[in-house]
Formats: structure tokens, sequence, C-alpha cells
């Protein structure tokens, strides 16, 4: 997806390069269907009097051809009925093959930043939500409306040919009820804008409700009911906000069409009088009234509801362009590089500032530090005291910061994404769950080309291969509940899954943002006890706010007011009676009192 300006015909132009062959038949069925009102029409009048005639006794005319015209009329309706729907669904699927996949690697692309701006979150959000489907519906009201007009103007084209001012009437009445219409379809897109909040934090709460890894909590501690409460709010704004909008669209055009209504009435009653002064047979009658009150159907609803459609579509293709032009991070999509010759040394931070974008404190200031190939260290600090921003500058998810960051004696910003990719291995506190197998779950840690990660040793290191053995399938059993014969771990195995992951990474640096944070300090302990073992030879960062465990680290980085206020081991840091050492008699009090309340 390239940036541009995204433009009516583009609800035309994405799908025919998506499927060529669909969209010509859909076209051509669609434009056959607009003609088959006049035809119908005259092939009823043809009839009609033919078959008069033929009553009265004249045998010249063929009443047989306009029958069979009618008949294949009235079977056209059913079967392009049929096949178009097949068609629109093929369509949508081949959307979602291409467009989808288009959308998801635009928002793979984007920088960081936009995924922690609420707002750039909320156009996200609205244009990837189904943006298969918001193609389809900006093709069908725009054809829809295309094709409307032709029928409707074949139409009133026969109708001027008998009574020429009636068409001229109709027509000048279409006008206020399509801009009643195109009002009614950018208000309809607003409110959507409007509920995307309150649909976003109702989409959470109900997956709090309903997802399996809640289970165990909402049975425990009964929140279920206070959370159905607060998703049902959060419900009722949504719904409120657009079904209020909807029924404002629907009352205004419906209420507008009327008045085509009642023209359409008056124009049958003034057809009686050229039908009784023999200016119209009694097949152009019928057929013309027919017709007539066929626009009706079109006129008051059809064409003004895809021009309101379309009005709402088009604000759509506004979000779509917003979203284009958003900016992307160079190389996000890439690959690890393979770098057989890297040596880490070191990593250098030299006076490195940073605030996040929109904001005006800085979480890292004047933050002054060296991290020593194989050394283990653990980051400490209160929240906010910017531990988990650290790693997201050393992985480049921000590079708009003040100073020097510098890996193995290179500037961080000369890195491409790729190298930064191979060189840093994360385990984050919210790490992914992915329904695959087992096998694949850990496999995903290596990415590089012809990588060959040692599944198996990573299993083994972390006791993964006791889990597998029993297992159906073995380290092949898809995990989740998604697939047929899928299998749910439990918490803990989760995690040593991630641990397996980011250890089956040939990553100079590995680092552990609280992934063991649902763990209790016993169970976390020797989780990095046993991942600073394995992780021998490599540099490690854990960050952890319990600090029975950063006593494992070579070095204890203890974090305050964006800078490095104290570091040194476990022992030197209690020695120095500083701010660490407040911190573990705090938690160390806390424990002992747990311990007497046991």
């Amino acid at each position: 997806m390239k940036e541009k300006t995204y433009r009516l015909f583009d609800f035309i132009a994405i799908p025919f390069r998506a499927a060529p062959v669909l969209m010509c038949w859909i076209l051509f069925s669609q434009a056959l269907s607009a003609l088959m009102p006049t035809l119908q029409a005259l092939a009823t009048a043809r009839f009609v009097d033919t078959a008069l005639a033929y009553a009265g006794g004249d045998r010249t005319g063929n009443v047989v051809l306009p029958l069979v015209l009618l008949l294949l009329i009235a079977g056209w309706g059913y079967i392009s009925y049929a096949l178009s729907g097949i068609g629109w669904e093929k369509l949508e699927m081949r959307l979602d093959e291409t467009f989808r996949a288009q959308t998801a690697e635009k928002r793979a692309r984007l920088e960081y930043r936009h995924v922690e701006d609420s707002q750039t979150w909320d156009l996200i959000g609205r244009v990837c939500r189904d943006p298969a489907s918001r193609i389809r519906g900006g093709l069908d009201s725009l054809t829809q409306l295309v094709f409307g007009i032709v029928s409707v103007a074949s139409v009133l084209a026969l109708l001027a040919a008998e009574v020429w001012w009636a068409a001229l009437v109709i027509a000048g009445f279409s006008v206020p009820l399509f801009a009643v219409a195109v009002k009614s379809g950018r208000r309809q897109y607003e409110a959507d804008r409007t509920a995307e909040k309150h649909r976003r934090r109702a989409d959470y709460l109900a997956s709090v409700l309903t997802e399996r890894e809640g289970a165990e909590e909402r049975t425990v501690f009964g929140y279920t009911d206070a959370l159905n409460r607060r998703w049902f709010e959060r419900y009722e704004a949504c719904r409120r906000i657009s079904q209020r909008e909807e029924l404002r669209r629907f009352i205004r055009i419906k209420g507008t069409g009327l008045v085509t209504v009642a023209i359409s009435v008056a124009v049958a009653l003034v057809l009686l009088f050229p039908l009784r002064s023999g200016l119209l047979s009694a097949g152009t009658f019928i057929g013309l009234v027919t017709a007539v009150f066929g626009l009706v159907q079109r006129m008051s609803w059809d064409l003004p509801w895809a021009l309101s459609e379309i009005a709402k579509n088009r604000a759509y293709l506004d979000d779509l362009t917003a979203f284009s032009a958003l900016s992307e991070r160079e190389g996000a999509l890439d690959r690890p590089a393979n770098l057989p010759e890297f040596r880490l040394g070191t990593i250098e931070f030299e006076h490195v500032s940073f605030r996040y974008p929109g904001t005006e404190a800085f979480i890292l200031k004047d933050f002054t530090c060296t991290l020593r190939e194989g050394m283990h260290y653990a980051l400490v600090g209160a929240n906010g005291a910017g531990k988990t921003t650290l790693t997201k500058l050393l992985t480049g998810q921000y590079t708009n910061y003040e100073g020097t960051i510098r890996i193995a004696g290179r500037d961080l910003r000369e890195y491409t994404l790729a190298e930064l990719k191979s060189i840093f291995s994360v385990v984050y506190q919210d790490f992914a769950r992915y329904a695959v197998s087992l096998r694949d779950n850990i496999a995903l840690g290596d990415l590089r080309e012809g990588a060959n990660p040692d599944v198996e040793g990573a299993m083994a290191c972390l006791g993964l291969d006791e889990v597998a053995a029993k297992l159906p399938q073995g380290a092949d059993t898809p995990l989740g509940r998604i697939r047929d014969g899928g299998v749910d771990l439990s918490g803990g195995e989760w995690q040593k899954a991630a641990l397996a992951r980011c250890i089956a990474g040939e990553g100079a640096v590995r680092i552990l943002d609280e992934p063991t944070a649902a763990l209790d300090p016993v169970a976390e302990s020797r989780v990095y006890e046993l991942f600073g073992k394995i992780s021998a030879g490599h540099t490690t960062l854990f960050i952890t706010h319990r600090l029975g465990a950063a006593r494992l680290a070579d070095e204890i980085l203890v974090l305050e007011d964006g800078r490095v206020a104290e570091k040194g081991s476990h022992e030197a840091l209690l020695a120095q009676h500083g701010l660490y050492a407040a911190m573990f008699e705090s938690q160390s009090a806390w424990y002992r009192t747990e311990e007497v309340c046991a």
C-alpha cells in the first residue's frame, strides 16, 4: 500500500486488481439488470397489445415473442441474483487475500509511535477492521448508484416519449432527495467515528469476559457481573450513537421518498387521459405505469441509500488516505540479518534523553552507562523510571532520542532494523501465544534466511521436552483452540515457550522485560537463574520489580528520574545504604510480614 489520495474510483480499481474476471462479470450482470425495467416495460406493452388484438380476432401479431422475452427477463432476475451473490462472495474472499494483506503489511511497517498514540490507533482500527468488506461495500454502493441512474434514465426516457413533462418533474424532485442522502451518509460515518472509542473499550471488556485466559480469575474474584455492567454501558453507548443516526437517515430518506410516490401516482392518473383518448394503447399504459412505480423503489430508496452509503464510504477513503500517509520504519518487514562476524563488545549510552512524541516529560534524562559483552544486568526502579523505554530504544522502535547509543562502537541509528533484529532477542511481559505448533512457536525466535534454530535444545534447556512428550503429536501439536486437535498450555508452560523462543535465536543480547511478572518471587528467581545459566556467553538484561531476582545479575542498574542512580552488585548496593537498599529492605519486610501472617 503506497501513500496516495484515495478516491471513489479506487472502489473499482482495488477490486479489479484483486479479481479482474469476477469484476467483469459483476459489472456486466449489473449493467444488464439496470436495463431490465425498460425492456420489461416494452415487452409488457407488446404482449398486452398483441394479446388484446388476438382476443379481438386479429391473428397477425406474434404473442409468443414478447411472452418469451418476459419469461427471460423474469428468469434473468433469479439467475443473476444467485450468480451475483456468488461473485460478490468470491470477490470479498479475493479482497481478503490481497487488500487485507496490504493493510496488515502497512500496519506492520508503521513507526511504533503510531501504535502508542491513541488518535492514530483509532485511525488504524477504523481502517483495518474488516477492510475487504469496506471496499466491497464501497463498490456495491457505487455500482448500485451508477447502474441505478442508468436504469432510471432509461425508464424516464421511455416515459418522456409519451408524457415529457412527467419525466422532468420526477427528475427535478429527486435532486433534494439525493442531497439529503449524501448529508445523511456523512453524518453516519462521523457517528461511527464517535462510536469507535466506545466500541474499542467494549471489545476489550468482551475479551476479558469471554477468553480462556481470564476464566480462573473470573471464577475466583467473581467480577463478571461488574465487568458485564461496564461492557453493557460501553456497548449501549456505541449502539445508541450508531442507531440514532441510522434511524435519522431512514426517516429522512423515506420521508422525502414519499414525494416521489405521490408524483408516481399522479403520473399514473395523468396517463389515463391519453389512454381514454386513444393516444396510448392499453399495453403501453400498463408497461409505463409498471415502470413508473418501479421507479418509486429506486428513487425513493435504492438511489438515495446508495448515495448515502457512498458518502459514508467516501469518509472511509479519507481515513484510508490518512492511514497510507502514516510514516513507516524502513526495513520493518525485513528478516533478521545474518551477522556471522558480529562481536558486541559494548553497548554505550552517552547523555541519552528521550520523551515520547506529543509529551513534555522526559522518560530518560542524560542517561549514561556502558553494558559489556557477556555480562548479566538487571534493570530495576519504580514504574516510569525508563526501564522498558530503554528496550524500545535499543531495538529501534524509537530513534528520536537525544544523545548517542553505540553498539559495538557503531551508532545505533546506522544499523538497519534487520541487523537490530539479529542482535536482540526479547521476551516481553505480554509475550505472544501463537496458535501454531509448539515447535513453530519456538522456531519463530530465529527467522534469519537459511537459519536452523535448535528447537530441541531450547526445549531441553527449559524442560519443555517433557511437556512435548505428553502432547498428542509431540512438539508438532498445534497449540490453542483455533485448530482441531489444538491443545492449550498452562501459563507457566507458555512462559517457558516464550523463553525458549528467545534462546533459539542467535541474538547477542537477550532481554527479559518482566515476562515472569505473573509468577511468585521464588518461581521468578528460579526462571532467571535458569535463564542466566543457559545464556552463558550472551549479554542479558533482566527488567524486574522483584529485587530477589535482581540479585542474580552481575550488575544491577537502579533507574530513577530517567538516570542511573546507582549501579553495582547486589552486595555492593546494599552496602551503600542508598535507594536500592531501601527498596530491597521494603520488599524483604513485606515478605517477612507475609511469613508471619502465614
